[in-house]
């Protein structure tokens, strides 16, 4: 999957977002999603990456709780068929919560 492929899916979930962070003054009210490819977990074979796998993580941001956005969120990587594993934390100096989606492609 390319960083394209990923803005597009990003798309429909059609929540703002933007990788890695916001410019200053330009973040949007919550929610709002940052994404990240922070790392690779590649294949190798005769000392070549032979097989590409991307982490990748999607950060939804937003003021309270709510179940229904996550679900509109989950619902569109299910139908793409992507495994992710979530997490969740307060952050208190923002005043947000963080719902995290980590998965590889």
């Amino acid at each position: 999957m390319r960083i394209e492929e990923l803005a597009a899916i990003l798309q429909e979930m059609d929540i703002p977002f933007a990788y890695d962070h916001f410019a200053e003054g330009e973040s949007p009210e919550p929610p709002f999603i940052c994404y990240l490819l922070p790392g690779s977990d590649n294949f190798a074979a005769d000392g070549r990456v032979y097989f590409r796998i991307n982490e990748v993580r999607i950060e939804l941001y937003s003021d309270s709780k709510d179940v229904g956005l996550e679900s509109k969120v989950e619902a569109v990587l299910d139908s793409y068929g992507i495994f992710y594993n979530k997490s969740e934390v307060w952050i208190q100096s923002e005043k947000l919560y963080e719902i995290l989606y980590s998965f590889e492609v």
